[in-house]
């Protein structure tokens, strides 16, 4: 029956390798307020905890992670594409923000959607480069809103 899901439900969803949305708050420009910046991106979660996602600090990326730091607080959303449909949306507050990021942080969250190998070299790859200015971010949920429409 169709109806939100229960605490270890969402937690057990959210424990899969989804891509999420974050959202974050855009703030005003010239022209008044914008709407908030949303981007898919990689995450760890293991249940009760901390949720983790990494970016670059440099380039596009950039805004994204003024943003993250202004706001302190992000609303992230991950759904199952295929019917039955299902969603967890999750407000949170940051509550870490480590730049540069510690190796096994970031192989924590890459790993969940590379082969062992890949997600290695990958990492690897990220941190060899000294103009990446990488972060990785924790946040902690403070509100749920999910969905299971079976």
């Amino acid at each position: 029956m169709p109806g939100p899901l229960t605490p270890n439900e969402r937690e057990q969803f959210l424990v899969q390798p989804h891509i999420a949305v974050v959202s974050v708050a855009a703030g005003p420009d010239a022209r008044g307020a914008r709407p908030p910046l949303a981007v898919p991106t990689w995450y760890h979660y293991a249940p009760g905890g901390d949720l983790s996602i990494f970016t670059g600090a440099k380039g596009v990326r950039a805004r994204k992670v003024g943003l993250i730091r202004d706001a302190g607080v992000v609303t992230m959303t991950v759904q199952k594409h295929d019917p039955p449909w299902k969603y967890v949306s999750v407000e949170c507050e940051l509550v870490g923000d480590d730049q540069p990021p510690k190796r096994d942080q970031m192989l924590r969250i890459v790993e969940r959607y590379l082969p062992p190998d890949t997600a290695a070299g990958m990492v690897d790859g990220e941190l060899a480069h000294p103009g990446s200015q990488l972060v990785v971010f924790t946040l902690r949920p403070t509100r749920w809103t999910s969905f299971d429409f079976s």
